[in-house]
Protein backbone atom coordinates (compact mmCIF):
# COMPACT_ATOMS: atom_id res chain seq x y z
CA UNK A 1 0.00 0.00 0.00
CA UNK A 2 2.64 2.22 0.86
CA UNK A 3 4.60 1.63 -2.66
CA UNK A 4 1.01 2.58 -4.30
CA UNK A 5 0.33 5.96 -2.09
CA UNK A 6 4.21 7.05 -3.17
CA UNK A 7 3.27 6.24 -6.71
CA UNK A 8 0.28 8.16 -6.86
CA UNK A 9 2.05 11.13 -4.97
CA UNK A 10 4.71 10.86 -7.51
CA UNK A 11 2.36 10.97 -10.45
CA UNK A 12 0.55 14.24 -8.89
CA UNK A 13 3.56 16.22 -8.07
CA UNK A 14 5.15 15.34 -11.88
CA UNK A 15 1.64 17.21 -13.41
CA UNK A 16 1.69 19.80 -10.64
CA UNK A 17 5.03 21.22 -11.44
CA UNK A 18 4.52 20.85 -15.63
CA UNK A 19 1.42 22.46 -15.01
CA UNK A 20 2.93 25.79 -12.58
CA UNK A 21 5.72 26.17 -15.44
CA UNK A 22 2.85 27.35 -17.96
CA UNK A 23 1.51 30.43 -18.17
CA UNK A 24 -1.78 30.97 -19.54
CA UNK A 25 -1.15 33.26 -22.57
CA UNK A 26 1.73 30.24 -23.59
CA UNK A 27 -0.97 28.06 -24.65
CA UNK A 28 -3.65 30.45 -25.88
CA UNK A 29 -5.63 31.34 -22.69
CA UNK A 30 -6.72 34.86 -21.79
CA UNK A 31 -4.46 36.09 -19.20
CA UNK A 32 -6.58 39.02 -17.00
CA UNK A 33 -4.31 40.00 -15.26
CA UNK A 34 -4.01 40.08 -11.23
CA UNK A 35 -2.95 36.90 -8.77
CA UNK A 36 -3.49 33.89 -9.54
CA UNK A 37 -4.13 31.43 -6.26
CA UNK A 38 -1.77 29.04 -8.15
CA UNK A 39 1.29 29.15 -10.76
CA UNK A 40 0.70 28.46 -13.51
CA UNK A 41 -2.22 26.51 -15.64
CA UNK A 42 -5.39 25.76 -13.13
CA UNK A 43 -6.90 22.18 -13.20
CA UNK A 44 -9.96 23.18 -14.89
CA UNK A 45 -7.56 25.34 -17.81
CA UNK A 46 -5.59 21.83 -18.85
CA UNK A 47 -8.51 19.29 -18.33
CA UNK A 48 -10.32 22.41 -21.34
CA UNK A 49 -7.47 22.52 -23.63
CA UNK A 50 -6.81 18.57 -23.00
CA UNK A 51 -10.81 17.77 -24.05
CA UNK A 52 -11.25 16.29 -20.55
CA UNK A 53 -13.71 16.94 -17.67
CA UNK A 54 -12.18 18.32 -15.00
CA UNK A 55 -13.27 15.85 -12.58
CA UNK A 56 -11.68 13.34 -14.96
CA UNK A 57 -8.27 14.96 -15.01
CA UNK A 58 -8.54 15.94 -10.96
CA UNK A 59 -8.72 11.68 -11.00
CA UNK A 60 -5.91 11.36 -13.51
CA UNK A 61 -3.65 13.63 -11.35
CA UNK A 62 -4.36 12.06 -7.91
CA UNK A 63 -3.41 8.88 -9.08
CA UNK A 64 -7.33 7.53 -9.74
CA UNK A 65 -7.37 6.34 -13.55
CA UNK A 66 -5.12 4.07 -13.68
CA UNK A 67 -6.43 2.57 -17.15
CA UNK A 68 -5.63 6.30 -18.52
CA UNK A 69 -5.85 5.97 -22.52
CA UNK A 70 -3.25 6.91 -24.78
CA UNK A 71 -5.35 8.98 -26.11
CA UNK A 72 -5.69 11.21 -22.58
CA UNK A 73 -2.21 11.30 -21.96
CA UNK A 74 -0.70 12.35 -25.47
CA UNK A 75 -3.55 14.89 -24.73
CA UNK A 76 -2.08 15.96 -21.58
CA UNK A 77 1.60 15.49 -22.54
CA UNK A 78 0.67 17.97 -25.51
CA UNK A 79 -0.82 20.50 -23.77
CA UNK A 80 1.63 20.90 -20.82
CA UNK A 81 4.40 20.70 -23.59
CA UNK A 82 6.30 17.92 -22.51
CA UNK A 83 9.54 16.46 -24.01
CA UNK A 84 10.30 13.03 -25.27
CA UNK A 85 11.39 12.06 -21.73
CA UNK A 86 8.97 13.21 -20.04
CA UNK A 87 6.27 12.01 -21.82
CA UNK A 88 7.38 8.66 -21.02
CA UNK A 89 7.54 9.32 -17.59
CA UNK A 90 4.15 10.50 -17.36
CA UNK A 91 3.11 6.81 -18.70
CA UNK A 92 5.15 4.91 -16.45
CA UNK A 93 3.74 6.65 -13.37
CA UNK A 94 0.28 6.89 -14.71
CA UNK A 95 -0.11 3.06 -16.19
CA UNK A 96 2.82 1.10 -14.22
CA UNK A 97 3.19 -2.18 -15.30
CA UNK A 98 2.13 -5.39 -12.84
CA UNK A 99 4.39 -5.96 -9.89
CA UNK A 100 5.61 -9.12 -11.07
CA UNK A 101 7.19 -8.01 -14.77
CA UNK A 102 9.08 -4.87 -12.93
CA UNK A 103 11.12 -7.37 -10.16
CA UNK A 104 14.36 -7.13 -10.78
CA UNK A 105 17.59 -9.35 -10.16
CA UNK A 106 20.75 -8.33 -8.03
CA UNK A 107 23.06 -6.37 -10.48
CA UNK A 108 25.51 -8.24 -12.36
CA UNK A 109 28.37 -7.49 -14.29
CA UNK A 110 29.10 -9.63 -17.48
CA UNK A 111 32.95 -10.09 -18.09
CA UNK A 112 32.28 -9.35 -21.48
CA UNK A 113 31.85 -5.77 -20.09
CA UNK A 114 34.56 -5.67 -17.65
CA UNK A 115 37.01 -7.08 -20.29
CA UNK A 116 35.73 -3.86 -22.42
CA UNK A 117 36.82 -1.43 -19.48
CA UNK A 118 40.33 -3.12 -19.04
CA UNK A 119 40.26 -2.80 -22.77
CA UNK A 120 40.64 1.37 -22.18
CA UNK A 121 44.38 0.96 -20.65
CA UNK A 122 45.20 5.02 -21.07
CA UNK A 123 41.51 6.24 -21.10
CA UNK A 124 39.11 6.54 -17.84
CA UNK A 125 35.98 4.20 -18.54
CA UNK A 126 33.69 2.91 -16.05
CA UNK A 127 30.30 0.58 -16.05
CA UNK A 128 27.37 2.49 -14.11
CA UNK A 129 24.48 0.34 -13.39
CA UNK A 130 20.79 0.82 -13.06
CA UNK A 131 20.62 2.54 -9.71
CA UNK A 132 23.78 4.61 -10.49
CA UNK A 133 26.25 2.43 -8.54
CA UNK A 134 29.84 2.14 -10.26
CA UNK A 135 30.12 -1.42 -11.15
CA UNK A 136 33.60 -1.21 -12.33
CA UNK A 137 36.29 1.04 -13.65
CA UNK A 138 39.72 0.79 -14.73
CA UNK A 139 42.43 2.83 -13.03
CA UNK A 140 42.73 5.42 -14.83
CA UNK A 141 38.11 6.15 -14.24
CA UNK A 142 38.97 5.72 -10.21
CA UNK A 143 42.17 7.62 -9.93
CA UNK A 144 39.87 10.85 -11.89
CA UNK A 145 36.67 10.44 -10.34
CA UNK A 146 38.42 9.53 -6.52
CA UNK A 147 40.92 11.66 -7.21
CA UNK A 148 43.31 9.48 -5.07
CA UNK A 149 45.69 6.40 -5.74
CA UNK A 150 46.12 3.37 -5.67
CA UNK A 151 43.43 1.51 -7.32
CA UNK A 152 40.78 0.29 -5.14
CA UNK A 153 37.96 -2.08 -7.26
CA UNK A 154 34.54 -1.46 -6.63
CA UNK A 155 33.86 -5.46 -6.53
CA UNK A 156 31.55 -5.82 -3.63
CA UNK A 157 28.06 -5.36 -3.62
CA UNK A 158 26.46 -3.12 -0.81
CA UNK A 159 30.33 -1.37 -0.74
CA UNK A 160 30.76 0.03 -4.36
CA UNK A 161 30.87 3.64 -4.63
CA UNK A 162 27.72 5.25 -6.27
CA UNK A 163 27.59 8.58 -8.65
CA UNK A 164 25.01 9.65 -6.64
CA UNK A 165 26.36 9.76 -3.55
CA UNK A 166 29.28 11.07 -4.15
CA UNK A 167 28.02 14.37 -6.18
CA UNK A 168 25.71 15.12 -3.32
CA UNK A 169 27.78 13.78 0.12
CA UNK A 170 31.18 13.87 -1.29
CA UNK A 171 33.22 16.90 -0.30
CA UNK A 172 35.88 15.83 -3.10
CA UNK A 173 33.31 15.11 -5.55
CA UNK A 174 31.70 18.66 -5.18
CA UNK A 175 35.04 20.32 -5.91
CA UNK A 176 35.62 18.00 -8.76
CA UNK A 177 33.07 18.88 -10.76
CA UNK A 178 33.76 23.14 -11.65
CA UNK A 179 30.27 23.16 -12.85
CA UNK A 180 28.36 20.98 -10.31
CA UNK A 181 25.39 22.47 -9.84
CA UNK A 182 24.90 21.19 -13.57
CA UNK A 183 26.35 17.76 -12.96
CA UNK A 184 23.75 17.49 -9.83
CA UNK A 185 20.76 18.94 -11.82
CA UNK A 186 21.68 16.07 -14.62
CA UNK A 187 22.09 13.47 -11.69
CA UNK A 188 18.90 14.21 -9.96
CA UNK A 189 16.61 14.38 -13.41
CA UNK A 190 18.35 10.97 -14.89
CA UNK A 191 17.32 9.58 -10.93
CA UNK A 192 13.90 10.60 -11.69
CA UNK A 193 13.78 9.07 -14.57
CA UNK A 194 15.06 5.62 -13.67
CA UNK A 195 12.89 5.77 -10.44
CA UNK A 196 9.89 6.31 -12.83
CA UNK A 197 10.82 2.80 -14.72
CA UNK A 198 11.45 1.18 -11.52
CA UNK A 199 9.31 1.87 -8.27
CA UNK A 200 10.01 -1.13 -6.79
CA UNK A 201 13.64 -1.27 -6.59
CA UNK A 202 14.44 -1.45 -2.83
CA UNK A 203 17.86 -0.25 -3.78
CA UNK A 204 17.06 2.76 -5.70
CA UNK A 205 14.65 3.54 -3.33
CA UNK A 206 16.87 2.94 -0.48
CA UNK A 207 19.41 5.62 -2.00
CA UNK A 208 16.55 8.67 -2.73
CA UNK A 209 15.47 8.35 1.17
CA UNK A 210 19.06 8.71 2.29
CA UNK A 211 19.82 11.49 -0.17
CA UNK A 212 16.73 13.84 0.62
CA UNK A 213 17.39 13.34 4.21
CA UNK A 214 21.10 14.36 3.83
CA UNK A 215 21.03 16.39 1.73
CA UNK A 216 19.29 19.58 1.31
CA UNK A 217 20.40 20.26 -2.01
CA UNK A 218 19.19 16.92 -3.52
CA UNK A 219 15.71 17.71 -2.17
CA UNK A 220 15.13 20.77 -2.79
CA UNK A 221 16.05 19.39 -6.87
CA UNK A 222 14.14 16.44 -6.25
CA UNK A 223 10.94 18.27 -5.51
CA UNK A 224 11.41 20.08 -8.72
CA UNK A 225 10.77 16.33 -10.36
CA UNK A 226 13.06 17.35 -13.19
CA UNK A 227 13.16 14.49 -15.85
CA UNK A 228 15.86 13.70 -19.04
CA UNK A 229 18.12 10.85 -19.46
CA UNK A 230 21.74 11.80 -18.85
CA UNK A 231 23.60 12.98 -22.46
CA UNK A 232 25.27 10.37 -24.30
CA UNK A 233 27.72 13.45 -25.28
CA UNK A 234 28.89 15.55 -22.47
CA UNK A 235 31.52 18.12 -21.94
CA UNK A 236 32.51 19.01 -18.44
CA UNK A 237 35.49 20.73 -16.70
CA UNK A 238 37.61 19.18 -13.44
CA UNK A 239 39.48 20.54 -10.85
CA UNK A 240 41.51 17.57 -10.23
CA UNK A 241 43.52 17.29 -7.04
CA UNK A 242 46.32 15.64 -8.73
CA UNK A 243 46.82 16.99 -11.84
CA UNK A 244 44.88 20.14 -12.12
CA UNK A 245 42.30 21.95 -14.36
CA UNK A 246 41.25 19.43 -17.62
CA UNK A 247 38.37 19.56 -20.10
CA UNK A 248 37.02 16.40 -20.52
CA UNK A 249 34.47 15.01 -23.13
CA UNK A 250 32.60 12.24 -21.97
CA UNK A 251 30.74 9.51 -24.18
CA UNK A 252 27.93 7.40 -22.38
CA UNK A 253 26.93 4.09 -24.16
CA UNK A 254 24.07 1.70 -22.83
CA UNK A 255 25.28 -1.60 -22.58
CA UNK A 256 22.44 -4.13 -24.36
CA UNK A 257 20.83 -6.83 -22.09
CA UNK A 258 21.52 -5.39 -18.92
CA UNK A 259 18.70 -3.56 -17.48
CA UNK A 260 20.02 0.08 -17.78
CA UNK A 261 23.63 -0.50 -17.19
CA UNK A 262 25.81 2.07 -18.89
CA UNK A 263 30.01 2.56 -20.03
CA UNK A 264 31.43 6.04 -19.38
CA UNK A 265 34.64 6.78 -21.45
CA UNK A 266 36.36 10.09 -20.68
CA UNK A 267 38.56 11.53 -23.43
CA UNK A 268 41.03 14.68 -23.91
CA UNK A 269 41.25 16.88 -26.85
CA UNK A 270 44.15 15.58 -28.84
CA UNK A 271 47.58 17.79 -28.25
CA UNK A 272 45.65 20.00 -26.11
CA UNK A 273 47.00 20.82 -22.15
CA UNK A 274 44.05 18.30 -21.26
CA UNK A 275 45.18 15.46 -22.88
CA UNK A 276 48.84 15.86 -21.45
CA UNK A 277 47.21 16.19 -17.94
CA UNK A 278 45.38 12.86 -18.53
CA UNK A 279 48.36 11.25 -19.79
CA UNK A 280 50.34 12.13 -16.57
CA UNK A 281 47.26 10.70 -14.84
CA UNK A 282 47.51 7.37 -16.50
CA UNK A 283 50.92 7.72 -15.66
CA UNK A 284 50.40 8.11 -12.24
CA UNK A 285 48.50 5.01 -11.92
CA UNK A 286 51.21 3.04 -13.79
CA UNK A 287 53.78 4.25 -11.75
CA UNK A 288 55.69 5.57 -14.84
CA UNK A 289 56.44 8.88 -12.59
CA UNK A 290 57.24 9.69 -9.17
CA UNK A 291 54.04 9.69 -7.09
CA UNK A 292 53.09 12.88 -5.43
CA UNK A 293 53.58 14.23 -2.26
CA UNK A 294 51.32 13.08 1.15
CA UNK A 295 49.84 17.26 0.53
CA UNK A 296 48.50 16.39 -2.86
CA UNK A 297 47.13 13.15 -2.11
CA UNK A 298 45.31 14.01 1.55
CA UNK A 299 41.76 12.86 1.02
CA UNK A 300 39.44 15.83 1.89
CA UNK A 301 35.88 15.01 2.77
CA UNK A 302 36.18 11.19 3.95
CA UNK A 303 36.49 8.05 1.94
CA UNK A 304 35.94 8.54 -1.58
CA UNK A 305 35.53 5.46 -3.13
CA UNK A 306 32.53 3.64 -1.00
Amino acid sequence: MLVTMERKSELGEFLRTRRARLRPEAVGLPDYGGRRRVPGLRREELAQLAGVSAGYYTRLEQGQSPNASDAVLDAVSRVLQLDEAERAHLRSLARPQPKARRSRRPEHLDRSAQMLIDSFRDTPALVIGRSSDILTWNRPAHALIAGQLPFDAPTRSGQRPNVARLVFLDEHTRELYADWRGKAKDTVADLRLTAGRSPDDPELTALIRELTLKSAEFASLWAAHPVHPCVPHRTREFRHPLIGTITLHNELLELPHTEGQRVAVFMAEQGSASAAALQLLTDLCAGDVPTPSDDMLAPRGGNRTH
